[in-house]
């Protein structure tokens, strides 16, 4: 885990490493619409005027107002359209007006409609296990601070100015934090942000997100939760959606797979950075949950940075 961070939100978010693709200035008149199918990336809107709807695989569409703020941490496919949708459907042709700014509807029909809409992408290669101990959308309303973040990342975005990658991922983190504690946390699906409006278990993950390479037992976090060891087990379970050491041991993982992408510490280095005695430990941990060995994945992972270096 990086150095100095212990709250789980924060650590969870931090090794995700965000940072901006896409950001852009939507506007849009009349009857309208966009689809995009298998982009496997994270999405957020704030809408500055107008309104319009968002209808995403398998979830009922939602309708958005100005001072509307949303974020889909994981979009596959998703349909964006006028409050009463064109038909037949299909994909709309966005007019791209300059860069950063686009333009959906006719071109005579008066616009309506403005939104900062952005895509980022996570530069970890555990993004999908984080991914999962997030809520899959948050849809918040008048939240003024979220609404502010939006136009700065926009302006950031596109700026060529120096620093400009840290700031954009520091902001990023901050929006994504901000937007994950914006909402009553009970209300969330089980996860890491409902295990943490828990008190007692809010404790047990503050431990296993400050001490990774500790010694964690099920005895050990329910005593730091101060519950019995089967009330603790039952209350994780439930309320974040696996087992206790089988959290554990994916927040291990994640580490451990970031800490192997980076190259810089040996096998027998990691395991001990993330609770293992010894590398063979770490391998054959590593081989279960994963399915091939710590060697193969930083060999996969030295390639994707090659070829990247390449283009």
């Amino acid at each position: 885990m990086p150095d100095g961070i212990e709250d789980p939100l924060s650590s969870v978010v931090t090794l995700l490493k965000p940072a901006v693709s896409i950001s852009k200035l939507v506007e849009a008149g009349g009857q309208w619409q966009v689809e995009r199918y298998d982009m496997a990336s994270p999405f957020y809107c704030a809408m500055v005027e107008g309104v319009c709807r968002v209808e995403v695989t398998d979830r009922k569409p939602v309708t958005l107002v100005a001072g509307d703020f949303v974020l889909i941490p994981d979009l596959h496919d998703f349909r964006m359209t006028s409050e009463v949708p064109p038909e037949p459907r299909g994909s709309g042709r966005p007019l791209e007006i300059e860069p950063g700014r686009v333009r959906l509807g006719p071109a005579d029909a008066p616009v309506e409609m403005r939104a900062l809409v952005g895509h980022c992408r996570f530069d970890t290669p555990a993004s999908d296990l984080l991914v999962s101990l997030l809520p899959e959308m948050i849809h918040v309303s008048g939240h003024d601070r979220l609404m502010a973040l939006v136009p700065v990342i926009h302006e950031e975005t596109r700026a060529d100015r120096p620093g400009r990658e840290l700031i954009l991922q520091r902001l990023l983190e901050v929006l994504l934090i901000e937007a994950f504690r914006s909402g009553p946390a009970v209300d969330m699906p089980p996860g890491l942000l409902r295990g943490l409006s828990h008190p007692r278990l809010a404790a047990a993950l503050q431990r296993i997100h400050a001490d990774a390479g500790g010694e964690i037992s099920v005895s050990g976090l329910a005593k730091d939760a101060g519950m019995s060891r089967s009330g603790f087990f039952e209350k994780f379970r439930k309320e974040i959606g696996r087992a206790p050491m089988e959290y554990v041991t994916d927040w291990r993982m994640a580490i451990a797979k970031t800490l192997l992408r980076q190259g810089k510490l040996t096998n027998t280095e990691i395991a001990l950075r993330v609770g293992y005695g010894s590398a063979s430990a770490f391998g054959m941990a590593f081989v279960r949950h994963e399915g091939f060995s710590p060697g193969a994945f930083a060999g996969k992972q030295g390639r994707k940075r090659g070829s990247k270096g390449v283009a």
